[in-house]
Formats: C-alpha cells, structure tokens, sequence
C-alpha cells in the first residue's frame, strides 16, 4: 500500500494506516461511475458529535486540504485529514450489502468503546 503526502510516497502498513477492503473499493467505484466522475477522493474524516464523542465521516471530495494523507487501493483515492488519521490508524473500511444492512462500515482498533446506534466511537 502506498500513501501519497504533499511532495512524497511512502509505504505504509495498516497499522499506521487505513485499508479499503476489495468489496468498499468496488462500491466507490461504482458510485464514482453513476455520478460521471472520476476525479473525486473518498474523504474519511474524524469529527466531534454522536454520543460517544466522535463521529465518522465519509464522503466524496475533489478538494486537496494541507497535510492531507492520501491512500490509494486498486483506482480508488482515499483522502485523510492530518487532524483525523490519529483516530483510524489501522481502521478498515468495508462495505456491507446483506438483507439486514447495507452500508460502509469501520472496523477500528483505536476506538475503545461505540455507542448503542453504532455512529459514534470513542
């Protein structure tokens, strides 16, 4: 896996990283394809809120911020804000399609507890 910052790319693990699973990849793809772009990232992003403290955010970007991390995996861009990729070292990101739930999911090591809905962490 390889990570994209400002001038450089360095080789990451997902330890210190994220991972897009193969089935989440196809899915953006998918949802890039019915849009008609293909010159927007997946943005994931750490913010305040839910009742756990701490919210995930995904979605599409064709912004670049300052200190951005980007990660690519099989034609996907996935975008992290220097200030969100403290909380999703590691974290997987999944995408979910069964007669119960459809939907991406999160699968992260730093979170020490989630709430009853599941959209908040801390």
């Amino acid at each position: 896996m390889t990570v994209e910052t400002e001038q450089t790319t360095v080789e990451t693990t997902p330890a210190d990283g994220i991972l897009l699973s193969e089935g989440a990849a196809g899915k953006v793809q998918s949802l890039l394809a019915q849009e008609g772009r293909d010159d927007l990232s997946l943005r994931i992003a750490v913010q305040p809120g839910g009742c756990s403290g701490l919210r995930y955010q995904l979605f599409f970007d064709e912004r670049a911020l300052d200190g951005d991390q980007t990660f690519e995996f099989g034609g996907v861009s996935v975008v992290v804000d220097r200030m969100s990729l403290p909380y999703l070292g590691g974290a997987t990101i999944d995408f979910v399609d069964t007669i119960g739930k459809q939907g991406f999911t999160i699968d992260n090591p730093m979170a020490t507890g989630s709430c009853a809905c599941g959209d908040s962490f801390h």
